[in-house]
């Protein structure tokens, strides 16, 4: 259980800690990767909702035995973001920057997330 726990913590932590600071960061984002930003709802709406999702992964991390059920939706949540920069890279839509990072660190947190939910359903620690 230990695993899941710290697993989910530290996911929430680390996405707070990236997302958030993103609020203040549009025209810089649009700047670094043009062209700038015509439809600011969709930019605060994709933070807003990652940013609560980190949330969810808090309180799994609160008791992951029983907010178990919610583990598959923090996978999804993970690949929602991994498969389209994977599908854009290989595309040649997206280079290999900060963004497809991101995208490659949220894959390897859906895999760390489907190890954690196996543990949580075996009742390992």
């Amino acid at each position: 259980m230990k695993f899941a726990r710290y697993t989910f913590l530290l996911a929430g932590i680390y996405g707070l800690l990236v997302l958030l600071p993103q609020y203040f960061l549009e025209a810089k984002v649009g700047a670094d990767a043009p062209p700038a930003i015509t439809h600011p709802e969709f930019f605060y709406g994709f933070i807003g909702i990652a940013a609560v999702f980190q949330l969810v992964f808090l309180v799994i991390a609160f008791d992951p035995s029983a907010f178990r059920v919610l583990i598959p939706i923090a996978i999804l949540e993970k690949l929602s973001f991994a498969i389209p920069c994977i599908v854009l890279y290989l595309t040649g839509r997206m280079a290999v920057g900060g963004f497809f990072i991101g995208g490659m660190i949220d894959l390897a947190l859906a895999i760390v997330f489907a190890i954690a939910m196996g543990k949580v359903a075996k009742g390992n620690p």
